[in-house]
């Protein structure tokens, strides 16, 4: 996966956000790259959830979202307490696949989205 793809990942879901008590995984896919993640609402007001903030719009990409209660077991990282897109709201973002793409999100969650990064629960 191409840092650029990778980054325009985390700022569209950046941008996402949960209902409280509920979580959305978004699993998007090409012919060359795969990405899949779980959001988990902290702060974000009910009525923005299903609105459009767990629905990403990846041109060329297949996007597959699927609302639960909780994130599934299995991320190689966590991007706790990400605040959402210069808005108040926060959330917990999940990241499973390529272990290695941590070094990108890790400084990515810290920086940009002033969260906290947790190794996974593989």
């Amino acid at each position: 996966m191409t840092v650029s793809r990778l980054l325009t990942l985390i700022l569209l879901t950046s941008a996402a956000g949960l209902a409280h008590g509920e979580a959305c995984v978004v699993h998007s896919h090409d012919e060359r790259i795969e990405v899949k993640l779980c959001q988990s609402n902290i702060s974000i007001p009910d009525e923005l959830f299903r609105s459009g903030f767990c629905q990403p719009e990846m041109p060329g990409q297949t996007v597959e979202v699927t609302f639960v209660e909780a994130c599934p077991e299995g991320a190689f990282g966590v991007c706790r307490n990400a605040q959402v897109s210069n808005l108040p709201y926060r959330q917990d973002i999940h990241y499973y696949g390529v272990a290695s793409d941590a070094r990108y999100l890790q400084p990515a969650c810290e920086t940009q989205s002033q969260g906290r990064w947790e190794e996974g629960d593989q």
